[in-house]
């Protein structure tokens, strides 16, 4: 202890103490199922697929507005990480490796799907304010508030779908999954200001489409 005061020292064990928690915070919780799946196991990623696909139609969903083209989608998600799981190397948690995946194949399909129409509003699901995933029920004994939360839900909808893709994303995993930033920088392949960056666009612009709306008819 001579050659190093114990001020120092103790400074050096809390550091390694703090090393040690946040590599134990970032033990993969499905590195077992994945390993299983790895080796041929079908029931390990099964229960991978059960896990995760509520956020993930919830996420594909969210950036498309289809329901039909959200469930096509999460299939071919799956589908594409059953094929790749072999390949999984550990180097991020496994949800961040799936959520990757689910984010590139749902932008690639955005981009084909403007090819194909003048407008994505011309094949945005406008049902969606009445999907169970997103009406709550329990304003459904005030129909003054449910009507007005069903026109909120569409108004934002619509507002969404006037964001670029990539802000669409951003926007989805932040506000409506409560994704951290850098999370959803690992998830896109960017870096933590970006996803700051591209908040602020995408916040001010959803602020301007949705300025007409008046949020105090919620209280009625």
């Amino acid at each position: 202890m001579s050659s190093i005061s114990a001020s120092a020292y103790d400074s050096q064990m809390a550091a390694n103490e703090a090393a040690g928690e946040v590599a134990a915070a970032r033990v993969d919780p499905d590195l077992e199922l994945v390993r299983l799946a790895q080796s041929g196991d079908t029931k390990a990623f099964d229960m991978l697929i059960v896990k995760y696909s509520p956020k993930l139609y919830g996420l594909v969903y969210h950036m498309t507005s289809n329901k039909d083209d959200a469930h096509d989608l999460l299939q071919d998600v799956f589908a594409k990480a059953y094929r790749s799981v072999s390949k999984f190397k550990g180097n991020s948690m496994f949800y961040t490796w799936l959520y990757s995946i689910a984010t590139n194949m749902t932008l690639n399909f955005l981009k084909k799907r403007k090819r194909r129409a003048a407008s994505s509003l011309d094949i945005v699901d406008t049902g969606i304010q009445n999907d169970p995933a997103f009406v709550d029920y329990g304003h459904r004994s005030n129909p003054r508030r449910q009507t007005n939360i069903h026109e909120l839900q569409k108004k934002l909808n619509e507002a969404m779908q006037k964001l670029s893709d990539d802000h669409r994303a951003v926007v989805t995993m932040f506000d409506i999954q409560g994704m951290a930033h850098g999370e959803i920088a690992e998830i896109l392949g960017i870096s933590d200001g970006t996803v700051r960056s591209r908040l602020f666009y995408a916040h001010q612009q959803l602020r301007g489409y949705l300025s007409d709306f008046h949020g105090s008819e919620l209280e009625q």
